[in-house]
């Protein structure tokens, strides 16, 4: 057995009296069937940790894990901020540790970014940027970013505002290149619908905030200018206990087998990609645009077209697994997290995360991606997700093979909750997911798009969920969208959306069954390639009291003692 300790040295035999002081020197120590007993204390990481093949076969572990003594034990990628300067106005300046930080915690709390809404200011687009009448944005000093919440209604993009000049009349904004220019490119649409909102679309004419300027601050908000960080307490909070996350992956394994944390917090990491000339080009789910060939998609009947990404760029992992197999994350903490807090990436098998909670994250929870195989998500509580980028989800399994997502809850989501792109005989089973879509819509609790296998035996099963009170307008419960196909939806609990299902896509759903559940909204009729059968409708109060209801809500979520 190896012993680290914050307070330990590297030059110890490593030993429970004499422990090592870095995670790299009980690696380096480690062979396989090694266990790494990592005592109490914050791992403050100065690069990322780096795993590889001769890293195999270890366990790292929380001392006394799974007993009343266990210990905590917290590696971050953050440093803490002492050296404050005040000003009159109670705003306090510290140089930066590293990169400008997009987050900043606080006692552990998150601080927000500051910012102000745009709407009702009146900005003219230009080739490069926008002219606003008035000398109003001339006093917007420091990193200034534009948000367009909504530019698609499931997409939300960023881009930095290079430059504000102007005259006593007027101020001009040049916004960053290349992101404005491709920018005005993707978020381009044109909807022909007889109804109100139809019309053709611009979504960079309207950006809905600015954000990270100190003329912004408020209490409990902080800017960056240059390399100077701008921090407002609250009144009763004095400007100590302040981290600002500098690394961007924490943990990398490569060709790793039988790895194994338990009870490890993993903390304090960043992104810093939309804080540079390339901004943050959201698209769908942790996709962004990132140059390249643009698509139009034209929907059935002649009613719209929408502009998409040829091949989109993904938002990384904190915490990356690639090519890794039999890895094990178990009753571990992913939180204060600045992109997607875990990825599984490449042609790994058999890895699991359970019994975890994934939580204060800015952009995804947990991606499975292409090329896994027979991997499992169990018993974990996924919370708080996509706090900066709302078109994030709380899982995504896309490209992967026999997936199981089962007995986890997942809340407090911007957009989707559970999201399975394309992929084969993903299982999603017994899941509680509520309080989804509470920023951006046309999305749903769990959305499913493209083919899940080639018949019902190795497609995709949606079984014994809960799914409720999935929150924006023009959202779905479960959707079954954009020529999902193979898919089994049988006896869920669906209730208080704006609509239970979807049956009626561009492309169209080709065999999808929808048997034996429970929903609070009749979806109407099937088309071609749908099957409704055994299905019921339970409107109002008295479905959470219906005996099926409640025999399906008995067997969602989290399951104790796990």
């Amino acid at each position: 057995m190896i012993f680290v300790a914050p307070s330990g040295d590297d030059t110890g035999p490593g030993t429970v009296e004499r422990p090592f002081a870095t995670l790299q020197r009980a690696r380096d120590e480690a062979v396989p069937g090694a266990v790494v007993e990592l005592r109490a204390g914050t791992y403050r990481l100065t690069e990322t940790f780096l795993l590889s093949a001769e890293h195999s076969g270890v366990v790292y572990r929380a001392h006394g894990h799974g007993t009343p003594d266990q210990e905590e034990v917290v590696i971050s990628g953050g440093r803490e901020i002492t050296d404050w300067s005040a000003d009159d106005d109670g705003t306090h300046r510290a140089a930066l540790p590293g990169p400008a930080p997009r987050q900043l915690y606080v006692h552990g709390r998150r601080a927000d970014r500051a910012s102000i809404p745009l709407e009702g200011v009146a900005l003219t687009r230009t080739a490069d940027g926008y002219t606003v009448d008035g000398t109003g944005p001339q006093s917007w000093a420091g990193d200034v970013e534009f948000v367009y919440r909504g530019a698609y209604p499931w997409s939300e993009g960023r881009c930095q505002v290079a430059a504000i000049t102007g005259d006593a009349h007027t101020t001009t904004l040049t916004m960053a290149a290349p992101a404005f220019g491709q920018a005005a490119r993707l978020y381009h649409s044109k909807f022909t619908w007889d109804a109100p909102g139809a019309g053709e679309f611009y979504g960079v004419d309207a950006p809905t905030s600015a954000e990270n300027s100190p003329a912004f601050l408020t209490e409990g908000t902080f800017a960056t200018r240059g390399t100077e960080l701008h921090y407002r307490p609250r009144p009763d909070e004095p400007p100590t206990g302040v981290v600002a996350p500098v690394l961007e992956t924490l943990l990398h394994a490569r060709g790793v087998r039988d790895l194994t944390f338990r009870g490890i917090t993993f903390a304090d990491a960043t992104w810093l990609r939309p804080s540079t000339p390339q901004g943050f080009l959201h698209y769908h789910g942790n996709g962004y645009y990132d140059g390249g060939d643009l698509q139009t998609v034209t929907f059935a009947e002649g009613e719209g077209r929408v502009t998409v990404p040829g091949d989109d760029a993904t938002m990384p992992g904190n915490l990356i697994f690639e090519d890794s197999s039999g890895v094990t994350l178990a009753d571990c903490r992913f939180v204060r997290l600045g992109a997607v807090a875990v990825e599984f990436r490449g042609a790994g098998t058999d890895n699991t995360l359970r019994d975890s909670e994934i939580t204060e994250v800015a952009g995804g929870g947990l991606v499975i991606g292409d090329g896994a195989r027979d991997h499992r998500v169990e018993n974990n509580h996924i919370h708080r997700i996509g706090l900066d980028y709302h078109g994030s989800p709380a899982v995504l399994v896309t490209g992967a093979s026999g997936t199981v997502v089962a007995h986890n809850e997942v809340d407090d989501v911007p957009h989707a909750g559970i999201v399975v792109y394309e992929g084969r005989g993903t299982r999603v089973l017994n899941n509680l997911v509520h309080h989804t879509m509470r920023v951006l819509a046309d999305g749903g609790g769990i959305y499913i798009s493209g083919p899940q296998g080639d018949s019902y035996a190795t497609g995709a099963l949606i079984r014994g969920n809960v799914v409720r009170d999935t929150i924006t307008s023009y959202n779905y419960g479960l959707y079954t969208d954009y020529g999902a196909a193979h898919v089994t939806v049988e006896s869920n609990a669906v209730h208080r959306s704006e609509a239970s299902v979807v049956l009626t896509v561009w492309p169209p759903l080709d065999q999808v069954t929808f048997t034996g559940n429970v929903w609070d909204i009749d979806p109407g009729e099937a088309p071609d390639g749908v099957v409704l059968r055994g299905n019921t409708t339970v409107p109002g109060e008295s479905f959470e009291t219906d005996p099926r209801a409640v025999q399906i809500t008995a067997g969602a979520g989290r399951r104790a003692g796990r």
